[in-house]
């Protein structure tokens, strides 16, 4: 594979997170974000339960933190914050004039238990046979 171009800079204000596509084969989904230091390309959902990061991603200096479940993650050591458990995959990039390149030999993804799902719906409702009214 080769660098190729995924956006412009200008398309990602500082602090903000984007997803787009590189154009390999029917296309690779990766979401860019523009920290405080630069910027670093990344799959576009949390390691944890695929949650999309363009959506559920706050980005903060150089941390992102995923909203739904409160992983976090340093973009400039890609150190574990706060409930994090499992690091980022990046993928390499670099910037040409205006243009981010990213270098994709193939799709990054997340392994993900079905059994770490959780039914959120339920998961603070109380056992009705514990409810004494």
């Amino acid at each position: 594979m080769t660098w190729t171009k995924v956006c412009e800079k200008s398309e990602i204000p500082e602090g903000s997170i984007k997803k787009v596509w590189a154009r390999v084969g029917s296309g690779i989904p990766i979401a860019v974000a523009h920290h405080r230091s630069g910027f670093v390309a990344i799959p576009p959902v949390c390691p944890h339960l695929e949650e999309p990061l363009d959506e559920s991603g706050l980005l903060l200096g150089c941390k992102l933190t995923c909203t739904k479940h409160l992983w976090s993650w340093d973009l400039e050591t890609f150190e574990l914050q706060d409930e994090a458990e499992l690091p980022l995959k990046t993928y390499d990039l670099k910037i040409d004039g205006n243009d981010i390149m990213v270098y994709v030999a193939e799709q990054l993804e997340y392994t993900f238990d079905e059994d770490d799902d959780i039914d959120e719906n339920t998961f603070f409702d109380e056992d009705e046979d514990d409810d004494v009214w």
